[in-house]
């Protein structure tokens, strides 16, 4: 025989109590089944918040009975289609009704709300539900669970099963098995009084629990409206998915650790008896769902899934006196179970002088104040201090059995919430290895679980979240690529790069599901407006987990978040340069605070776009090697007008060329100024491990100085000027086989930049359109320099660079 209990979701609606007949029906056909039925979903909360209403005196309490009337009465029409049979429940049901009427008004009257009084109230949910269950299912008998569900009074009020008698009439009930047996759960019965009690909120779980080890089902199936145990709550962790098989073990760990699957105290029963448990969905009865057993066939996991506690406070009971005192933890744990708070976490130092313990916040001022008391004396003379509380926490636990035999899940799990900036508050695991729990800010609860769950692969999908700043050329072609390579990357990499925000120069759009990439432009013209200010305070606010901010801008403003983003365990991809080469002590910091985080300050297109050209010189000296000296055409741009220059194209006019085809900054200036390769060469040089600022350069420039004053069109107009000069030179320089390049030059240290003839036998003098071109004399490079050498301008080249570096910080 099997039990099958249903939850309040599954007697809810006319189609899921209809689905729940179904299910009964087909699985009645094989073997006799006892059907445990919750009240209709949230009766129970209505049931509670009359009675409260009554106790107030408020008249309200008749238009939310009201209420309740009519929901079970539309229920009983709509699914009962025989008249006889219709008229047989509403008797039922109604005569139950002018029993609960009569308790609410004399509820009203004396303004008295007993416990015996409430759960009494609370009964009538299940006592109505079963019974209109029990007539939509043809052949099913009704049972009362009050005669066989006996439970004893315990210390404050709190009543336990009373397993023995329970199981005994259990047994005598059930002697003979009918095909369909109908009982309401969660209800009981005092053995002594004969009052009405029950069995905790979830406590139908429970009955069909006890029903099941009663009666040596062999499966007690619970029916809800989830697919089964997930690897985390999936409203919080879009990726989260169905957990196939648990060990009774695991799955208790997920439900005291918040996973509201099924009732804690559910579990115990069955599994004395090893009777599995099968969770399934009543509105998905095809679906696998979770099955929890006392083994499980090819167990790899070590992480089963991960489960959290908000509302967390933790308690520190601290004082000298505590050290190497016997009895201490005793009478912390006496003094709070005897006034019935429920502690579910412990962390106690190795000094023996503090011990932390977690309760939920609602017991927090009760659990200080029997606290406070117990150690008096103590706190008076100044042996403990008063108790130390801490609120608005969350606990997190990851639980898997597996766990005792992969070394280094501790160390994985701290180091992964530490790269993210989460802060361990206190944290407890017992020798057993099942289940390592820990206390974080509330606010970081959102941000532990999805790393943690991207972290431990159970995501089908690594996660990464970024953050694009500015859609301009190289920002628009980045989007470009990334949605024409999302799908290849989920495929085979089993990567999803999220991209949760998206800022232009005066707008910023954001989702932390996703933005839709086809219609971005869209969503950024009908956005609030946006600042760089207005920017890094929403991204700080969001707390994305694994989270990149990208900056495509020339902006020194958004440069000048950067900070930010690395402090709140934010990596940075810049192709923006101005960072990298401000001043020194600006550049150390931010490196070393993404060193401190643990997170990544990546910047390898600022110098030859999507050359390797960063990346080599930081592999030859983490390898060990020195780099002595760098030559180098770093401007794409420069190299394109030098190239370009002819009799019939006169320099403007390569300039001007250089504009249009987005080779040159928006203010040719800069790159006509040497501005842009000064500030490449002082990122290469740093990056090459010298200290070195922009003013350490010796320039040596081909434009007079006066062209950069005023402002562009200025230039522009007077830019022609210039023409006549250069075409006398540049003929000169033809007639000796030379050609021009602007060549950065870093030798032991000492730099510059300057316009140098090359000719034909020097590595230069063939550097094709906006082509870079590096030379790097090392100490093992010394006789013939290491050469890197292709597109170093442009915005999908530049894109690309940006997106390998996105890549290189998505493989760590």
């Amino acid at each position: 025989m099997k039990v099958l209990k249903f939850g309040g979701t599954s007697v809810g609606s006319v189609s899921s109590i209809l689905s729940l007949r179904n299910i009964v029906e087909k699985e009645a056909k094989h073997q006799p089944v006892i059907v445990v039925v919750s009240a209709l979903g949230g009766i129970t909360d209505q049931l509670i918040a009359s009675s409260q209403l009554a106790l107030k005196g408020d008249e309200s309490w008749k238009a939310e009975y009201d209420k309740m009337v009519d929901r079970h009465h539309k229920m009983i029409d709509t699914i009962i289609t025989d008249p006889h049979d219709r008229e047989a429940l509403f008797n039922k049901v109604d005569t139950l009704f002018e029993q609960l009427h009569s308790i609410y008004y004399g509820v009203f009257l004396i303004h008295d709300l007993s416990h015996k009084t409430q759960d009494t109230i609370v009964s009538y949910g299940e006592r109505l539900s079963s019974n209109i269950v029990a007539t939509l299912i043809r052949g099913a008998k009704w049972f009362d669970s009050r005669t066989f569900i006996k439970t004893e009074e315990k210390q404050h009020g709190k009543r336990n099963l009373d397993s023995e008698l329970t199981n005994q009439l259990v047994k005598e009930t059930f002697s003979e098995l009918p095909r369909i047996s109908l009982v309401p759960g969660f209800i009981a019965q005092d053995r002594e009084t004969g009052d009405i009690t029950n069995l905790g909120r979830g406590g139908s779980d429970y009955t069909a629990s006890i029903l099941a080890a009663a009666l040596d089902a062999e499966v007690l199936e619970i029916w809800t409206d989830v697919d089964g145990f997930m690897t985390a709550d999936p409203r919080v962790i879009k990726g989260a998915y169905t957990i196939s098989e648990l060990s009774y073990t695991e799955a208790m760990e997920l439900c005291n650790f918040g996973a509201k699957v099924v009732y804690p105290p559910t579990i115990y029963p069955v599994c004395v008896k090893n009777i599995p448990i099968k969770v399934k969905n009543t509105f998905n009865p095809d679906g696998q769902g979770t099955i929890i057993k006392s083994h499980i066939e090819n167990n790899q996991k070590p992480i089963k899934g991960i489960s959290s506690i908000k509302g967390t406070t933790l308690i520190t009971v601290t004082g000298l006196s505590m050290v190497g005192v016997v009895g201490v933890n005793r009478r912390i744990f006496t003094s709070l179970a005897n006034n019935g708070i429920s502690v579910f976490l412990v962390s106690q130092a190795s000094s023996e002088n503090n011990t932390s313990i977690g309760v939920k916040d609602e017991d927090a001022e009760n659990a200080v104040t029997v606290l406070n008391e117990e150690f008096r004396l103590e706190i008076e003379d100044g042996r403990m201090f008063p108790m130390h509380a801490e609120s608005g926490l969350a606990t997190v636990a990851i639980v898997g059995e597996n766990m005792k035999h992969a070394a280094g899940i501790a160390g994985k799990l701290f180091g992964t919430l530490g790269r993210s900036g989460i802060s361990v508050i206190a944290c407890a695991q017992g020798a057993s290895e099942t289940n390592i729990s820990f206390v974080v800010d509330g606010s970081s609860l959102r941000k532990a679980l999805n790393v943690l769950h991207d972290s431990f692969f159970l995501s089908e999908y690594k996660v990464l979240n970024l953050f694009i700043c500015g859609v301009g050329t190289v920002g628009g072609k980045l989007i470009e690529q990334i949605k024409s390579q999302y799908e290849e990357l989920k495929l085979h990499s089993h990567l999803k790069l999220n991209v949760v925000g998206i800022a232009s120069s005066h707008n910023a759009v954001f989702n932390r599901d996703g933005l839709d990439l086809d219609n971005y432009q869209e969503q950024l013209k009908a956005s609030e407006p946006s600042n760089p200010e207005l920017l890094r305070d929403k991204i700080l606010s969001m707390n994305i987990f694994n989270s990149v901010f990208v900056d495509c801008t020339a902006s020194k403003e958004v440069a000048d978040l950067y900070l930010s983003f690395l402090e709140n365990n934010i990596s940075v991809i810049a192709a923006n340069k101005i960072a990298a080469s401000s001043p020194y002590s600006n550049y150390e910091l931010l490196k070393q605070t993404a060193l401190q985080r643990g997170v990544k300050f990546r910047f390898e297109t600022n110098v030859g776009a999507g050359l390797p050209i960063i990346g080599t010189i930081n592999d030859l000296r983490n390898s060990g090697d020195k780099i002595l000296k760098i030559e180098a055409v770093l401007s794409g741009t420069l190299n394109f007008i030098f190239n370009e220059i002819a009799a019939d194209v006169p320099f403007s006019e390569t300039v001007r060329r250089a504009k249009e085809q987005g080779y040159s900054e928006p203010d040719p200036r800069i790159d006509l100024s040497g501005t842009d390769v000064i500030r490449k060469l002082v990122i290469l040089t740093r990056e090459a491990g010298y200290r070195i600022d922009q003013e350490d350069v010796e320039k040596n420039l081909f434009v007079p100085d006066d062209y950069f004053h005023g402002s562009v069109d200025d230039f522009w107009k007077r830019l022609p000027a210039l023409d006549v000069d250069f075409e006398q030179r540049r003929k000169k320089l033809v007639e000796n086989g030379k050609r021009w390049r602007f060549v950065a030059t870093m030798d032991h240290g000492r730099t510059s930049v300057e316009l140098k003839e090359v000719d034909t036998i020097h590595p230069f003098y063939n550097l094709e359109g906006s082509n870079n071109i590096v030379l790097l004399t090392t100490e093992r490079y010394k006789e013939y320099p290491m050469q890197i050498q292709g597109y170093g301008a442009g915005a999908s080249v530049t894109a690309a660079g940006v997106f390998a570096n996105i890549m290189s910080i998505a493989n760590i």
